[in-house]
């Protein structure tokens, strides 16, 4: 009986397992080709991530490259020319990495990009150089013509590249997700059929999951993060500031939005290498991080710029105070494989309200405001209309200006020196004044500061210097050779070219050198004291007497004053103004004139408005006296009458007659 059990059950139990093992090989067969088919899927997630990452950092790279070539019209300085080289290494940089992680397409697509890109440099480069010429129309030609085009054919093949390669990584994620879901299918099947299978398809599908969450995760954070510092990047800066400018509209609290320029980064970039720069920024993230409270953003944009949003931070005087505190964190020094790296930061300010309502035109007029810090070593810069090249105002003020220059609508005014042991005129300090056919008088604090930022100081340097050196020949003609005063800008104090204009005019009105004396402040020297030092010692070598303006209110070492080649001080107007009332102020006056004499300089007061005032400086040895007591600054015919009133004065030898003299209220002042 058993035996007749046995026959059939053999054939079944051996056709059931032949059953079972063609079941567990077909599972089996699926098993591995799923995990075979997600791994490549998870491959070629890799690869597109990293071809999207390459490319985002491309047009980053791309945007800040357009945006310093911008700034560089503006203000064509080398700090700018340096930012924008930085912004083209590093786009060459990302289409490196993009042809690296790619195949021979991508390859391709990057050489042809960089083909375009040399292209648009060449152009950029007879661009700018169109425009340190001054030659606007040949700049609005290529401009127009050329780096215009290629910019916008440059932005146009990076943005397209990036598009098809982050869309490729999102094709790429979602047939893992499919490999994901065949797993799944698969898993109550092998449950079924055996729990070991069960158990490795559920270990299997597992890790499917956890490499689909990782790549998910780590694709959505690279999008919205920096890959060096891991820090927001600028997409992340603009979607947090748009929620906090919302959340201001409730709260009444309005948003400051702060950018940090690291100060000559690139001369780390050059002295020790990119990877020093690199350790350099990555180490900075967490040093401003530690000076700011929880909920505040801080973010890389790109280079050495980074962002500090501060949601609900009260008014501005806020601001600034944080802003003076991210640069007081940098000061500590960075160790960078064994070397310490001294940075400094130059901050701009803006609050929502103040100076927009958006987060574009806030990061727009932030970046301003950073450049104004930085250019005019200001350290920390609130953003105000007056230094927006895109003000409507400012804009029409500039044109302005332009054809004034072009039309000689400006004039000098001349405010005369006398000698404080005599009372003889020993010179004339030359003060540029534009009345505007339609705005009426337009004050030199309102129109130098926007020539500073528009590159337009080296044309209206040069007038005032052919004005005021025509007027001086006019004087040596009438046989009254007068020493004339010519202020020079910090800009002008980068141009080592300003020599050779200097010699040109001279030579061109046939004026002796010793009757010019330019003046500059302390803290145009302090911009490039190297490069200032080279400028004023090649004006020296001219002949051309060198003044230091606005003396004490700077910060001029002494070691480096007595290497400056310079023959004159002129002591701050503002601690003249308060000899009377400020015994430290009259012992800063006093200080000074003792250290220019022990250094064999002569001494300049300026703003000297009462006898008393003439008459303490006076006492001290002050050489020198300027200001509204002797007489207003006036145009050169009125200067002349004041000159010829004062001949008609009887002459007086001795101080004490001298100061009563210079005492007289001026007619024309």
């Amino acid at each position: 009986m058993s035996a007749d059990h046995q026959e059939p059950t053999g054939p079944r139990g051996r056709a059931l397992s032949v059953a079972l093992v063609l079941v567990l090989l077909v599972l089996g067969g699926l098993v591995v080709g799923s995990s075979q088919m997600t791994a490549r899927a998870a491959r070629e997630v890799a690869v597109a991530t990293r071809l999207s990452d390459a490319y985002t950092h491309a047009v980053s790279a791309a945007a800040a490259e357009q945006s310093r070539a911008h700034t560089y019209r503006l203000e064509p300085v080398p700090a700018a020319r340096a930012s924008f080289d930085a912004a083209a290494d590093d786009l060459v940089r990302a289409l490196a990495a993009a042809a690296r992680a790619g195949g021979a397409p991508d390859r391709e697509s990057a050489a042809q990009i960089l083909f375009v890109h040399e292209d648009y440099l060449a152009a950029a480069d007879r661009l700018f150089a169109a425009i340190e010429a001054g030659d606007g129309a040949l700049a609005l030609a290529i401009e127009t013509d050329e780096a215009g085009p290629l910019s916008a054919q440059l932005g146009a093949m990076v943005g397209a590249a990036a598009t098809v390669h982050l869309r490729n990584a999102q094709v790429q994620l979602r047939q893992l997700e499919r490999s994901e879901g065949v797993d799944g299918a698969l898993t109550p099947i092998v449950f079924l059929v055996g729990l070991v299978l069960a158990a490795a398809l559920a270990y299997v599908s597992r890790g499917d999951r956890r490499a689909l969450e990782v790549a998910r995760e780590r694709a959505l954070h690279a999008s919205r993060h920096d890959l060096l510092t891991g820090l927001p990047n600028r997409a992340f800066l603009a979607e947090r500031c748009a929620a906090d400018l919302l959340a201001a509209r409730v709260t009444g609290l309005p948003v400051a939005l702060l950018l940090i320029d690291i100060d000559r980064f690139k001369e780390i970039n050059d002295t020790f290498g990119h990877h020093y720069g690199d350790q350099l920024l990555a180490q900075v993230g967490p040093r401003l991080r530690a000076a700011l409270r929880d909920g505040e953003t801080i973010a890389r944009l790109g280079g050495d710029e980074f962002a500090v949003l501060l949601p609900a931070v009260g008014d501005l005087a806020a601001a600034v105070f944080v802003a003076g505190r991210l640069r007081s964190a940098l000061e500590q020094p960075f160790q960078v494989d064994g070397v310490a790296l001294d940075v400094e930061a130059s901050v701009g300010v803006v609050l929502s309200g103040l100076h927009g309502d958006d987060a574009t035109t806030l990061l727009r007029r932030v970046d301003i405001a950073m450049y104004v810090a930085k250019t005019q070593s200001l350290g920390v810069f609130v953003y105000t209309c007056a230094v927006d090249g895109h003000s409507p105002q400012r804009l029409a003020l500039f044109g302005d200006l332009r054809r004034a220059l072009d039309l000689g609508e400006l004039e000098l005014h001349y405010q005369p020196q006398i000698s404080t042991a005599t009372g003889a005129l020993v010179g004339v300090e030359a003060l540029v004044r534009w009345q505007h056919p339609a705005r009426g008088l337009v004050f030199p604090d309102e129109f130098i500061p926007m020539a500073e930022h528009t590159g337009v100081i080296g044309p209206l340097t040069r007038y005032v210097l052919g004005a005021a050196l025509a007027q001086a020949r006019r004087w040596l003609d009438a046989r009254q050779a007068l020493l004339v005063s010519v202020n020079l800008s910090a800009r002008n104090l980068l141009d080592e070219s300003l020599p050779g204009q200097v010699a040109d005019l001279l030579a061109v009105h046939g004026v002796p050198a010793e009757l010019l004396q330019l003046e500059v402040t302390e803290s145009a020297i302090m911009i490039e004291p190297a490069r200032a030092q080279r400028v004023l010692t090649a004006l020296a070598g001219l002949g051309v007497r060198l003044s230091i303006d606005d003396f004490g209110a700077g910060y001029t070492s002494l070691s480096q004053l007595k290497t400056l080649p310079v023959s004159e001080l002129k002591i701050d107007r503002s601690f003249v103004l308060t000899m009377a009332t400020s015994p430290s102020d009259a012992l800063i006056v006093r200080s000074i004139v003792d250290l220019g004499h022990n250094l064999g300089l002569s001494i300049v007061a300026e703003g000297v408005e009462t006898a008393a005032a003439l008459a303490t400086l006076t006492g001290f040895g002050c050489d020198t006296a300027q200001g509204y007591l002797l007489s207003r600054p006036v145009p050169a015919g009125a200067f002349d009458l004041w000159r010829a009133e004062r001949q008609l004065l009887p002459t007086q030898a001795s101080p004490a007659s001298a100061r009563s003299r210079l005492g007289r209220p001026a007619r024309l002042g």
